[in-house]
């Protein structure tokens, strides 16, 4: 077991201690690249009770002085729905915190924070940002707030009202740390801080996150919780190799099988070749091959 907790563990259980919330600034702060300051840890905000209770799973959900909502959501197992998972978990935190009566300038910002230890989708970077904005179709323009409408939403820009999405590839990165949120990403991937990071929250992390500081019961539960990980991997990888072999064995009887059947109709055709330069008639030609009189017609044609 490494000397530092592992983030996804500390969020669910150390980071929500307010002792702690310089930690998740930190990191915050380096990946949207202005000092975000957490007012408060906000429990259940998000899974108000209603239907859709079981389908918005949030690790943490964080206020900021703001009054913006950032959801921090980490996934290590690979769901291909995942990025329908990303809007619908903003959509109801929308949703939910719009009270009756409430004008629409009213309406909490939110920032999806998505950290993922699988492939999603295609591309080549290891952190993605994702913003709305309204593009001309003719002149093509981006459309702008008025001069009232920035008093109004207290911003400049049209993607500042409406939720932004970060998704974080942790896998996909080179284990080169260029800068302070590549430092932060070094640990998300390694569990590992080193001593010349200087990254905002890292020391921190690795003051507070030293597994030695846990107590002998959390210890024996994050030791489950390392095994379940490294079970829920393997799981993962056995089930790739168990179908890509099957798959192979499938391919080969396939191909074993098409072969077959080519060489079959190539020998029909053949026979049919034959037939007809000894001047036998369509019909018996058809009957004798199993060639319909349209592919032995277009033979004689030739």
């Amino acid at each position: 077991m490494k000397n530092l907790i592992r983030f996804d563990w500390a969020v669910k259980r150390l980071l929500r201690n307010k002792a702690n919330f310089g930690i998740l600034e930190g990191f915050l702060s380096e990946l949207i690249g202005e000092d975000i300051k957490i007012e408060s840890i906000l429990e259940g905000e998000s899974n108000k009770e209603d239907k859709y209770q079981k389908f918005n799973r949030v690790d943490v959900l964080v206020q900021n002085s703001k009054g913006e909502l950032i959801i921090i959501e980490i996934q290590n197992n690979q769901e291909h729905d995942y990025l329908l998972r990303i809007l619908f978990g903003a959509s109801i935190l929308l949703v939910n915190n719009i009270d009756e009566g409430m004008d629409y300038a009213q309406i909490k910002k939110i920032i999806s924070v998505n950290i993922v230890y699988f492939d999603l989708g295609q591309g080549d970077d290891y952190v993605y940002h994702g913003t709305t904005e309204f593009k001309g179709i003719h002149k093509h323009d981006i459309l702008k707030l008025s001069k009232d409408q920035e008093s109004l939403y207290h911003t400049e820009s049209i993607s500042k009202i409406y939720p932004e999405y970060y998704v974080i590839k942790v896998n996909q990165f080179n284990d080169v740390a260029k800068d302070a949120l590549d430092e932060w990403i070094y640990f998300l991937k390694k569990d590992e801080i080193k001593d010349e990071f200087k990254a905002k929250g890292l020391k921190e992390a690795k003051r507070q996150l030293d597994v030695m500081k846990l107590s002998e019961t959390e210890r024996k539960e994050y030791g489950k919780y390392i095994e379940q990980q490294r079970y829920e991997r393997s799981l993962i990888v056995s089930n790739y190799r168990v179908g890509e072999i099957k798959g192979k064995a499938e391919g080969k009887a396939e191909g074993k099988a098409e072969g077959k059947a080519e060489g079959k109709i190539e020998q029909q055709f053949e026979m049919a070749k034959k037939c007809l330069r000894k001047g036998m008639t369509i019909d018996e030609i058809a009957d004798l091959t199993g060639l319909s009189k349209v592919e032995i017609q277009k033979l004689n044609e030739i």
